[in-house]
């Protein structure tokens, strides 16, 4: 059997800069690659709260690798509902694609589109059953047009959680929904998922577990998201712990950034993806990346990484219960490593 396949060891840490400094509880952070800019999308409010009427959604945008990012724009702040960014992506045209969760008495979910990070369209807002909690990142599938992971439920045990895939044919602009599983205890329940496209009909997902058992989740299809099979992985320094994927197909590596809560801590972990394509309890040991300053453990996290070139891009929170801050750290993407 051979040993799954990982990058170097980093050779200096990662540099990391602010996104922003405006006050208040800057969160769950979405970034893309549009060209050889960046742009990181992010929720405020006042505090760890998706509900709350002064919560709306802002994005900056880099072209320097993330040193330096222009003024503030605001994509959306409706005071009837509490907007969040939850996923990100490119269409055909090479436009991002930003989903943002509006959540009061009647949620629903909009897509807006962007071709420069600065004006932002209301794209489509799809009409759900279930309602999820969260879609996430988008992605093309050859054959299948552009696709988003979603998830339902209450964080209750009472077996009303699912999971599945949203298509779009006509670049986002409506969407298929279909459920992949449903009934799911809570400790069964991945959760704000992370897809790579590997090729040749083959997705790897990697979700977060809301059980509070240590594990992260691993999905795989060989057929383009019609079927799935699910895992638990040898991950056991993550609870309820966002990850997001990156795979690089000229060495083959996927990345897998995450954050780990309550020891404060930003890592990665990577490894051959046709390896831990097949055997999820093989992910190597993580490298650390950075390190946050918040006091309670659920003020951080919700990692979301993209690529420009030979670099990757990885975002994240931290602070405290009312103040908080995005970062961005920027590290070199893993060569590859021994077979």
């Amino acid at each position: 059997m051979h040993k799954p396949s990982h990058g170097a060891p980093l050779a200096a840490p990662p540099q990391v800069h602010l996104v922003q400094d405006v006050p208040g509880y800057n969160s769950w952070p979405m970034i893309q690659a549009l060209g050889d800019r960046l742009v990181c999308a992010y929720s405020r409010g006042a505090a760890h709260d998706i509900g709350e009427g002064v919560r709306g959604v802002y994005a900056r945008t880099s072209s320097d690798g993330g040193k330096t990012w222009t003024g503030e724009v605001c994509v959306v702040n409706d005071p009837d509902f509490g907007e969040v960014t939850i996923g990100k992506g490119l269409d055909e045209t090479g436009a991002m694609l930003l989903w943002v969760r509006a959540w009061s008495a009647k949620p629903h979910h909009d897509l807006y589109r962007t071709v420069d990070g600065v004006t932002f369209e209301r794209f489509a807002t799809p009409a759900l059953s279930p309602m999820p909690m969260q879609i996430t990142d988008v992605f093309k599938v050859p054959g299948a047009g552009l696709m988003s992971l979603w998830f339902a439920g209450n964080y209750q045990a009472d077996r009303k959680n699912s999971w599945g895939v949203l298509t779009s044919k006509d670049g986002g602009r409506t969407w298929t929904q279909r459920t992949v599983e449903e009934g799911l205890e809570k400790s069964d329940w991945p959760t704000e998922p992370s897809a790579a496209w590997l090729g040749d009909g083959r997705i790897l997902v990697v979700a977060r577990t809301e059980s509070g058992g240590k594990c992260q989740f691993q999905a795989t299809s060989v057929d383009g998201g019609a079927t799935w099979k699910r895992t638990k992985t040898n991950i056991e320094d993550v609870s309820e712990s966002t990850p997001s994927l990156i795979f690089d197909p000229k060495t083959g590596l996927v990345s897998n950034y995450y954050y780990q809560r309550g020891r404060r801590l930003l890592k990665r972990r990577v490894v051959k993806a046709d390896w831990i394509f097949d055997h999820p309890l093989e992910w190597p040991e993580p490298e650390v990346l950075a390190e946050g300053n918040e006091p309670r453990v659920y003020d951080a996290g919700n990692v979301n990484a993209c690529a420009i070139g030979a670099t990757h891009y990885a975002a994240y929170y931290t602070g405290s219960t009312t103040d908080t801050a995005v970062l961005v750290a920027s590290v070199p993407a893993p060569a590859k490593g021994m077979a």
